[in-house]
């Protein structure tokens, strides 16, 4: 597991003349005086930002694609994503540009309004403290707060900071960050899994001996269940969304949780070494675990446990010329795993009653974490170091058809260390996660107050795995996982 971070920080502010956007201009239609923002806050957006070549209707294409002359258009964010995340003063990024003391928070140049007064002291606090009571319209509406029980959103953990991004899938952006792990040093969240109903998150720590439950209708933390370990990998849930199983790093072992008692089971004893990515079976009583290293997955079940040689050769836990299976995942019918082979740069399929290969198939270098779509026959695969589409980019993904076992696609994106997808089958799009942890990759926006290179997320077409815009939507640093909502 990758836990490198590199820093670099470029500050871009919203009135820069960017790149050319195929946007057409916004018709604006007549609203009250100050955009239906609270008017105090509306009298500084309005007036102050949202004026002739910046933020508004005929400037903000040019202006980081960010229009602000209104409260609505606000939560559509610019061309690097949200630049308000209502609570969260420390990740709202417009924060930092109209702050004219350091001494108040975190800032960034060019100050705002651009080659004009700053704001005063007080103005900049009516706008904190606006977002920190989260940045309610004139009538008191939270942003994204209505349709708790339907809204589908996308859910995503980093390494690099102890937050999860919570992205509306209407709009595209972060609507809400939530905070877990113990501060003020990053726990490292490593896998997050949301159940069947959509109706709760879970969330496993590398430093932290706690899964996390998340309330997704609220998207705050209710509860925790206590492992009495630290170092937890993969999440996998059984079909009823019952049960969940999670690898253990350090003690290897395999843990059962009861998601209804939240009651924990030890399910072996030692039996593995260094286990990350886990499967089932159907009934979910036998279980394959891969070994990070080597060339061995466990297939374990009560009082059974047998070691499967992904290559043919004797077995080994120790890297060298060597698949070193990463993750694991069962085809919808169970009849076949699929493994990503992180060092061979491979996916090997099994035969899951025989656990013999039935093909291997070469993707990019260092395939890593995979997701199935249940519309379409897609089998996505993260390969994290690629070399693609030129300099500053790095990494793919492929699309196999996990029935006829073909590539479909090698999607070649502006990613840069691409690490996890998710599928909105609903709205037939999914989402690409890039990690950005090295210091050739994308100049981040903006840098907040956690250590590192933000990363960032791409959004495709499930039907056409073509882009859906060429946006590049900055979150926290080190996306590592995600998961949707509503599956």
């Amino acid at each position: 597991m990758k836990r490198k971070l590199s820093y670099s920080i470029v500050l871009i502010g919203c009135c820069i003349i960017l790149y050319a956007c195929k946007h057409k201009p916004i018709q604006v239609s007549p609203a009250d005086e100050y955009g239906n923002f609270p008017v105090e806050v509306g009298k500084i957006i309005v007036n102050k930002c949202a004026t002739a070549g910046c933020h508004n209707a005929a400037s903000y294409i040019n202006s980081g694609g960010l229009l602000l002359d209104s409260w609505d258009h606000l939560f559509n964010g610019g061309n690097s994503g949200a630049v308000v995340v209502p609570y969260s003063i420390d990740y709202s990024s417009l924060l930092y540009f109209i702050n004219p003391d350091s001494s108040l928070g975190i800032t960034a140049e060019p100050r705002m309004p651009l080659n004009n007064t700053p704001l005063t002291e007080e103005e900049y606090i009516t706008i904190r403290d606006w977002i920190a009571s989260g940045a309610p319209d004139d009538k008191g509406s939270i942003p994204f707060a209505d349709k708790a029980d339907t809204r589908q959103k996308i859910y995503a953990i980093h390494q690099g900071c102890d937050e999860i991004a919570v992205i509306d899938v209407e709009r595209n952006v972060v609507m809400r960050y939530v905070q877990i792990g113990i501060k003020p040093y990053p726990e490292s969240a490593t896998y997050i899994r949301i159940d069947k109903e959509g109706r709760y998150a879970y969330v496993s720590m590398w430093y932290d001996q706690r899964i996390y439950k998340i309330d997704t209708r609220t998207d705050k933390v209710i509860g925790f269940i206590d492992m009495g370990d630290l170092f937890w990998n993969v999440l996998q849930f059984s079909k009823d969304g019952q049960k969940i199983v999670v690898t253990n790093g350090d003690n290897f072992d395999l843990m059962q949780i009861n998601t209804v008692t939240s009651q924990t089971q030890k399910l072996t004893n030692n039996d593995f070494i260094n286990p990350h990515g886990v499967a089932s079976n159907a009934s979910f009583d036998t279980f394959y675990v891969a070994s990070m290293f080597g060339n061995t997955v466990y297939k374990f079940a009560q009082g059974y446990n047998k070691k499967i040689s992904i290559d043919k050769l004797p077995l080994t836990t120790i890297t060298g010329a060597t698949p070193d299976p990463y993750d694991i995942i069962m085809s919808p019918d169970y009849s076949k795993y699929f493994i990503s082979c992180a060092k061979s740069g491979e996916i090997r399929i099994l035969d899951a009653k025989t656990d013999s290969i039935k093909k291997i198939i070469p993707v990019g270098a260092e395939p890593q974490a995979m997701v199935l779509s249940k519309n379409e026959p897609y089998l996505f695969v993260c390969c994290m170091e690629d070399n693609t589409v030129g300099a500053g980019f790095r990494g793919s993904v492929y699309v196999i058809n996990y029935n006829t076992l073909e590539v479909v696609k090698k999607i070649q994106g502006k990613f840069f260390q691409p690490h996890s997808i998710t599928v909105d089958e609903k709205n037939k799009i999914f989402y690409i996660f890039s990690r950005n942890q090295n210091y050739d990759g994308p100049a981040p926006h903006h840098q907040g107050p956690c250590s590192g290179r933000n990363g960032f997320y791409s959004i495709y077409n499930l039907n056409t795995l073509e882009p859906v815009n060429n946006k590049r939507y900055e979150v926290l640093v080190d996306p590592y996982m995600c998961d949707s909502r509503f599956k």
